[in-house]
């Protein structure tokens, strides 16, 4: 066969193929253009999610008569001029293949100008340029992109429905508006506004609107600086979830990426505080030294590689997890619906004995023989003496202002209101633990310790707060053991699959590392004799298992992270169950060791051990307050 040159049209339309899969890639290619134009307002308009029409208005420095004819040729770029340009890229557009593959499969109309003389129009068909004349001098550039792959039917076909596809614009400006709070975007479909932001540079605004202002309200600023990489953001309280990963927005030098890596670094950060299954939601801003990332990786520039990937992993989990050390987790309750018929009324035990005695799992069991309390009795009282006083009086009498409308001069008032308010409300962030005194009320079906303090009721899942507390501990003991190897009296044998035996002879020496030593017993078993002191008494089998499947998995051996697992694991089998009575000391027991935990608000795997209801939630629910 012989080897010839393509024909140009040919190789724009397999361009198009990589760089424009869908309306919702056009849109981005134009729209990054005009943030690298230096505009500080977008407006994007589509009729029929873009297949019909795409309409790019901005206000940036725009082209002169000449930059926009090459403008729609193929590798044509004002942001690179030399290959050690690739390695410190700081626009969004740098390969000079937008214009000219939206071109290949669209009819396309260009107006732009720099503002100082009239401006230039370019309409192509086709990738061909057909027509070229004068235009208004405004200021910007105006890109009108028509019929979407009327010339290749086939990529049409994939198409999917105009809701899906809109769904993609919608998360294409979703991202931009995030990544660049200081551009005011406005977007419009069939005429009508989707989508507006104020450009201010107020990231949580842009959250407030993309996500909604309940998922605002939850979240937590994050801002970290090392001497490579500066982080900023917001990040999501854990009782805020997601099933897929779309939810976290990592933008690096202003460049929304996807990466995997990344999204399993901030999932580390929030550690032990999401449920199995869950992810958070996240917008990180990354700075960096454009020399430390390498954006040439993807058609599409939505793929990264970072030369410092491990420093700048350890930075983003280190500073989520601090964020997090410094906030009270305790999710609000959510109200009951109106009208909503309950055909059975739970039973609840106040001060009523145990119906059956408490049985003790061990000699070490968290819960000591019930005995008076006194202290109990008076914190009781100290917190009932002083539920009545609202907040604000006690700021008032704190800041020695008895009425907020002493001072004439209104502005003035306000002002130094405010700045007391913020100096109490920060000695009080400051002197509160993150979890606060709770008293027991009672139990609910021998699961949930009802508790209250001044702040209202809460309710705990005793078995999430027991299995936090004892990981919390088994966790530290077990990264006290030295990795010494213990031998056993009766050998414990394993059956594998032949795939799996292949891979215990392929890693013997990381297993042979951390004291396992696999010693033939069969065609496809294999005994153990020995291993480290550390695995936990009763759990060895599940541990090496759990060894073997990291291995398979992710071809090493994590200590670290197998310690923990069976940190994990312990909690879980010693602590309480559901189902068991605890007598009222008991329970004030569990809330104390609870309250000197690190992360008291969510078990090890994720779920939540508290829920709260103000005094506000209860009177709302009982119509005393509407």
């Amino acid at each position: 066969m012989a080897i010839q040159l393509m024909p140009d049209s040919l190789a724009n339309k397999i361009a198009a193929g990589e760089v424009v899969e869908r309306p919702a890639s056009v849109v981005k290619e134009l729209v990054e253009n005009s943030i690298d134009a230096n505009s500080s307002f977008i407006k994007i308009e589509v009729s029929e999610a873009g297949l019909e029409k795409i309409k790019i208005t901005d206000n940036g420095d725009g082209m002169s008569e000449t930059d926009c004819e090459r403008s729609i040729l193929r590798h044509a770029t004002s942001k690179i001029t030399s290959e050690n340009d690739l390695f410190h890229v700081r626009t969004l557009g740098f390969r000079g293949e937008a214009l000219a593959s939206v071109a290949a499969v669209s009819r396309l109309t260009i107006k732009s100008s720099t503002g100082d003389e009239a401006g230039t129009l370019l309409e192509l068909e086709g990738g061909k340029l057909i027509n070229k004349a004068k235009s208004d001098a405004r200021q910007g550039t105006e890109i009108l992109v028509e019929n979407l792959f009327y010339n290749t039917p086939a990529r049409l076909k994939y198409m999917k429905t105009i809701h899906t596809e809109l769904g993609h614009i919608s998360d294409v400006i979703n991202r931009m508006a995030l990544s660049h709070p200081n551009i005011r975007f406005e977007v419009y479909h069939n005429e009508k506004q989707l989508f507006r932001s104020p450009g201010r540079g107020d990231l949580l605004q842009i959250i407030a609107q993309v996500y909604g202002i309940n998922v605002a309200k939850k979240m937590v600023p994050v801002e970290h600086t090392t001497l490579d990489f500066s982080i900023k953001g917001y990040i999501a309280k854990p009782e805020v979830t997601r099933a897929s990963r779309n939810y976290i927005s990592t933008i690096v030098n202003g460049r929304y990426i996807r990466s995997v890596p990344l999204s399993k670094a901030i999932a580390k950060g929030y550690h032990t505080l999401l449920p199995i299954g869950r992810n958070p939601l996240v917008v990180l801003t990354i700075d960096m030294d454009p020399i430390l990332v390498d954006v040439n990786v993807h058609p599409a520039k939505l793929e990264v590689r970072f030369s410092k990937e491990k420093e700048l992993f350890e930075a983003i989990e280190a500073t989520i997890r601090e964020a997090f050390r410094k906030e009270t987790l305790i999710p609000e309750a959510s109200q009951p619906k109106p009208n909503r018929p309950q055909s059975v009324q739970n039973s609840f035990d106040f001060y009523e004995p145990a119906p059956r005695p408490v049985v003790k799992e061990n000699p070490n069991h968290l819960f000591e023989p019930p005995r008076p309390n006194p202290a109990y009795e008076q914190l009781v009282r100290t917190a009932e003496e002083t539920a009545d006083i609202s907040m604000e009086e006690r700021l008032k009498e704190s800041a020695g202002l008895d009425d907020p409308n002493q001072y004439e001069n209104e502005d003035e008032n306000t002002k130094d209101w405010d700045e007391a308010v913020t100096v109490i409300e920060e000695e009080e962030k400051e002197e509160k633990d993150r979890l606060p005194v709770m008293y027991p009320i009672g139990q609910h079906h021998g699961t949930y310790i009802l508790a209250q303090n001044e702040n209202g009721l809460y309710i705990i899942d005793q078995h999430a707060a027991q299995e936090r507390i004892k990981y919390e501990f088994f966790k530290e003991k077990i990264g006290e053991v030295p990795n010494e190897v213990q031998e056993l009296l009766m050998p414990l044998t394993f059956d594998f699959s032949r795939q799996e035996a292949l891979l215990i002879e392929q890693y013997q020496d990381e297993f042979r590392k951390i004291g396992l030593f696999f010693e033939p017993f069969g065609e496809q078993s294999y005994a153990i004799r020995s291993h480290p002191q550390w695995f936990p008494k009763g759990f060895e089998e599940e541990v090496i298992q759990e060894i073997v499947e990291q291995v398979i998995a992710e071809e090493k051996v994590n200590i670290k992270k197998i310690r923990e697992e069976a940190a994990i694991l312990m909690s879980c089998k010693r602590s309480i169950k559901a189902n068991h009575y605890l007598n009222h000391d008991d329970m004030f027991r569990l809330l104390e060791d609870l309250r000197k935990s690190t992360d008291p608000f969510t078990c090890p795997h994720g779920r939540p051990i508290i829920a709260h209801f103000s005094a506000y939630d209860m009177e709302k629910m009982f119509k005393r307050v509407m």
